[in-house]
């Protein structure tokens, strides 16, 4: 999984990296708020860990700011304020999880690895509506109006990625280890043909609304078209 970071101290930051990607996860770091917001808007995450205090504003000012538009990624907040107070405006604020510094390794990754599970089973069980298409994960069915498409599972995981994230640039790699898994061996020329058959297979043109575009050397952005 995808993991952000919003952390300003640089050996706290190192800390949470090595953990992470020992447990498997690739791991972004952000040192400011300001950056953290930037790589947001094209970017894509499975989950945030972010610091309260910062150089140019808080944690919880840049959770209120990504809520609007990402109302499900899970949250945790590790900072230094210990204080009851303090957890309760975090979680009222929109974090999902909060601990005190320095995070217990083994309980940080307990409770990223819970947070994950529980996001996953969110999205793998809803049903997924963007006119118009209509992805069904219980059936596996794909739908474009009222006709039936039919996709591999590697498609069909594919599609409802990119249409969960509709407007976010993601890259190759972030697309590759959401569909094929962490460590897959895949080439991105793969990819690259499985969103070829997802563009002719979903008729993604500007007449049903939708198209995917690429960005050369990074990745693809699902787009509506107007």
């Amino acid at each position: 999984m995808r993991i952000g970071i919003l952390e300003d101290t640089p050996e706290h930051a190192e800390q949470l990296r090595r953990l992470l990607e020992g447990a498997g996860h690739g791991v972004s770091v952000y040192p400011t708020r300001a950056k953290f917001l930037q790589a947001m808007a094209r970017e894509s995450f499975d989950l945030l860990i972010l610091d309260w205090m910062l150089p140019d504003g808080s944690g919880l000012d840049a959770i209120e700011q990504l809520r609007p538009k990402l109302p499900d990624i899970p949250i945790i907040i590790v900072t230094s304020r210990d204080a009851e107070e303090d957890l309760i405006e975090a979680l009222s604020r929109g974090a999902d999880d909060y601990l005190v510094k320095p995070p217990r390794p083994g309980e940080l990754l307990a409770r990223v690895g819970a947070l994950l599970r529980r996001a996953a089973g969110r999205s793998e069980n809803a049903a997924l509506f963007v006119p118009p298409y209509r992805f069904s994960p219980a059936s596996g069915e794909a739908h474009v109006g009222e006709e039936a498409v039919n996709l591999t599972a590697r498609q069909f995981a594919l599609a409802m990625f990119l249409f969960s994230q509709p407007g976010r640039l993601l890259s190759r790699a972030h697309l590759l280890e959401a569909v094929w898994g962490v460590g897959a061996q895949v080439q991105t020329r793969t990819l690259d043909m499985h969103v070829s058959q997802l563009r002719n297979l979903l008729r993604l043109t500007p007449e049903n609304g939708w198209r995917i575009s690429s960005v050369y050397g990074y990745g693809y952005r699902l787009e509506r078209v107007e």
